[in-house]
């Protein structure tokens, strides 16, 4: 999704923003933050409970008859909604979200960007299934900044993800989200890096 050439990049860009702040800037890009497996099954169910309503008024099908086209319908609808695009396509925008912010949130953990010294870690996340894109920000950079300051920079994200630029939507917002930690919190007299500068894919 991210080729190496972008992935350099977005190090640097990393180093960059980092070079100007106490804060630390940490990336990953999801494919997908979940599978939706039981979504195909859960719609073709729906569309088997259904056939045979039709059927029984205005056809003279025998029980077994309607049974074996309810269960065709069942098998066809289920690959058919088990296909990728159609398959997220069917998935309700308020679940697709609410699994890429559990898996940020999962991400934020288990790469221990909340492990700073300063606790000014910040995550940019974006899952490209899902067409979703957060910034977390640990808690010394909550308490100075809004979730809403970040708002441009997961706009930006987005937009380049959609347009295939998943690349050059990384960079714009590390750099903007570079400059709101600049203004916050200037680098100090040692400026460790705590945090790989990279981004991860997973």
């Amino acid at each position: 999704m991210i080729s190496d050439a972008d992935k350099t990049r977005i190090a640097e860009a990393i180093r960059q923003a980092e070079a100007k702040t106490s804060g630390e800037i940490f990336c990953v890009v999801a494919q997908a933050s979940g599978d939706y497996r039981l979504v195909p099954i859960a719609w073709a169910a729906l569309v088997a409970l259904v056939v045979p309503l039709p059927l029984l008024y205005l056809t003279q099908l025998a029980a077994h008859q309607i049974y074996l086209a309810q269960l065709i319908a069942f098998l066809v609808a289920m690959i058919a909604f088990s296909l990728p695009g159609l398959r997220m396509a069917l998935v309700p925008k308020r679940l697709r979200h609410g699994h890429a912010h559990a898996q940020a949130m999962q991400q934020f953990l288990s790469h221990g960007i909340q492990n700073t010294q300063a606790r000014t870690g910040v995550l940019i996340f974006a899952s490209e299934a899902e067409r979703f894109a957060e910034i977390v920000a640990d808690a010394g950079i909550n308490a100075k900044v809004t979730q809403d300051v970040w708002d441009n920079a997961i706009a930006a994200l987005i937009a380049a993800i959609k347009a295939g630029r998943a690349g050059d939507g990384f960079v714009t917002a590390i750099e903007m989200c570079g400059a709101v930690l600049a203004r916050h919190f200037p680098p100090g007299a040692l400026n460790p890096d705590e945090l790989p500068d990279k981004l991860v894919e997973i």
